[in-house]
This record gives structure tokens, C-alpha cells and sequence, in this order.
């Protein structure tokens, strides 16, 4: 038993000093187990041991919630609210432009497609109903044109805030894997640590988890790679060496995680090992093409 602890948990604390209770709590520790709640009383820190288990419960909750919110603002987690909102809104502005664009499609002979479309009538003044009183069918679609842009931008700058924090935060996986992917994989994970606990076959289906139960229940083969296919050395790969591929982003990645969440140290040969691996996979695809040739 630490000598804080040596005459009970709360001894020597001011009663109304929950923080510090709880700090105690927290950081404390005993080397045997003991009758707590006796030497309480003993200590005249609590009346009988219902008043003890009643602090003892209050101090428990306080320091809960206070690691919680020390969990909650850690780098990784503010990195995972980042790229979240960051995918909502990109989902949402292209839902909205495909409402835009079905809208315009019925008042204007040049309606076009996509969030650009939307922004471009949000920006084009000459629809404004300069000829006669404004048309409220046109504000309304303008109207929603303006928030699609709004939206678009406001992806933009988690995009931009994604790319510059990431790799802070993760500086392997996101030399790896790049910025936003490193992100995605981190929030799919729940935060890095657990990303760094993690075997590298589970990373490599991160995103996949779908298709994965279908094959657990026997209705769908196993799945090869889940959101790891956007990076290029999966996606750019001959899909016969795909799984390869994958299986290779994955074990690296993995390393990385775990360097970046135990040392946080930067470490170059990494990303030469990976590269040097999809090489290799990818000169057999190659080999196997000259070979049919000749």
C-alpha cells in the first residue's frame, strides 16, 4: 500500500473534496487488499461504513466521468468527430445536389449535376428575376443550391483539419495509408489504441463488416479487404493479387498503428517495407503475363 493509502483511501481529504477524493481514487493503489470502510471509522473520515460506501460511491462516479472526458478530448477522438463530420456532410450536400439537380432540371435548359452544379447556381446572379418580381420557386431552389455549397465547403475544411491533424496523431499510419484513410481506419477502430490492439486481419476488413457477417452466417464468401481497397496499392493492384495486396496494407498498418500509439516515433523503413512488398505482389501479376506470352 502507497503511504497515501496506508490509514484508508480518504484519509487526510477534506470530505467536501471530491476532486481530490477522486483523484486519489484514480491514482491510488494498495499492495493487499483491507477492511476500508473499518479504517474509515477509525480514521473519523466516515461515521459507519453505509456513510463510507455512500463517498466511496459519489468519488467512484466523479473520477469516471472525468477520465471519460479525458478520453473524450484526446487527440484521437477529436481526429474521429473530424472525419465523421466531415463524411456527413459530404453524404448530405450530395443528397441535397441530387434534389437540386432534379429541381433545376425542370426550370432551367442548362441544369447540371453534382455539388459543382449546385454551387454554380448559388453563385449565378442572373437568375435573380432581375425582368419582374422574383420567382419563389427560384429562391426556394437557389435556397437549397446555397446550403449544398455551405455544406460542400464545410467538408472541405474538416478535409483540410483531417489532413493536418492526422499526422500528428498517427504519424505512420498516415504516411501509409494517407491522411483521411488513417483517420477513417482510426474512428472505425474507436480510437487508435484500439486500432493498435488489433490483428492485422481485422484491419484489413475494417469497413467490410456487412459483407464479414454474411460470410460468418455462410451466405457470402469472405471478404478480401474493406475500406483499405480506396488506397492504391489495393485498388491499383490486379484483382487476382488484391488479396495479397490487402493482406500486406493490413500487416503494415497494423505496425503502425501500434508504433504510432506506443512511441509515437516515426518510422520511415515502414513505409520502404511496404512499398517494397506491393512490388513484389505486383511484378508476380507480371511474371505470370510474360510467361502466358511466350
Amino acid at each position: 500500500m502507497t503511504d497515501e493509502t496506508a490509514e484508508g483511501w480518504f484519509a487526510g481529504l477534506d470530505p467536501a473534496d471530491t476532486d481530490a477524493a477522486a483523484a486519489r481514487i484514480r491514482d491510488g493503489e494498495a499492495a493487499a487488499p483491507a477492511d476500508w470502510p473499518a479504517r474509515a471509522v477509525e480514521d473519523g473520515v466516515a461515521a459507519d461504513s453505509d456513510e463510507y460506501y455512500d463517498r466511496l460511491h459519489d468519488v467512484t462516479v466523479t473520477a469516471a466521468r472525468a477520465a471519460v472526458r479525458e478520453r473524450e478530448l484526446a487527440d484521437d477522438q477529436q481526429l474521429i468527430h473530424a472525419v465523421r463530420a466531415m463524411d456527413d456532410c459530404e453524404r448530405t450536400a450530395n443528397e441535397l445536389a441530387e434534389r437540386v439537380a432534379e429541381w433545376a432540371g425542370t426550370r432551367h435548359d442548362d441544369a447540371g449535376t453534382g455539388v459543382e452544379h449546385a454551387r454554380e447556381l448559388a453563385a449565378d446572379s442572373e437568375r435573380d428575376g432581375d425582368d419582374g418580381p422574383p420567382d419563389p420557386a427560384e429562391a426556394r431552389l437557389r435556397s437549397l443550391a446555397e446550403r449544398v455549397a455551405a455544406l460542400a465547403n464545410e467538408a472541405d475544411d474538416h478535409r483540410e483539419f483531417v489532413t493536418e491533424t492526422t499526422p500528428t496523431v498517427a504519424p505512420n499510419l498516415a504516411a501509409m495509408a494517407g491522411p483521411v484513410l488513417a483517420a477513417r481506419l482510426v474512428a472505425l477502430a474507436g480510437g487508435l489504441e484500439s486500432l493498435a490492439k488489433m490483428p492485422s486481419g481485422t484491419v484489413q476488413v475494417l469497413g467490410a463488416e456487412d459483407a464479414l457477417f454474411a460470410h460468418l452466417r455462410g451466405s457470402a464468401p469472405s471478404p478480401k479487404h474493406g475500406i483499405i481497397y480506396t488506397h492504391e496499392y489495393v485498388r491499383g493492384t490486379h484483382p487476382d493479387e488484391r488479396g495479397s495486396a490487402a493482406r500486406a496494407l493490413a500487416g503494415k498498418l497494423t505496425l503502425g498503428a501500434r508504433v504510432d500509439h506506443y512511441s509515437g516515433e516515426r518510422k520511415p523503413e515502414l513505409d520502404a517495407e511496404l512499398d517494397e512488398r506491393i512490388a513484389t505482389i505486383r511484378a508476380r501479376v507480371d511474371d505470370e503475363s510474360g510467361g502466358d506470352e511466350a
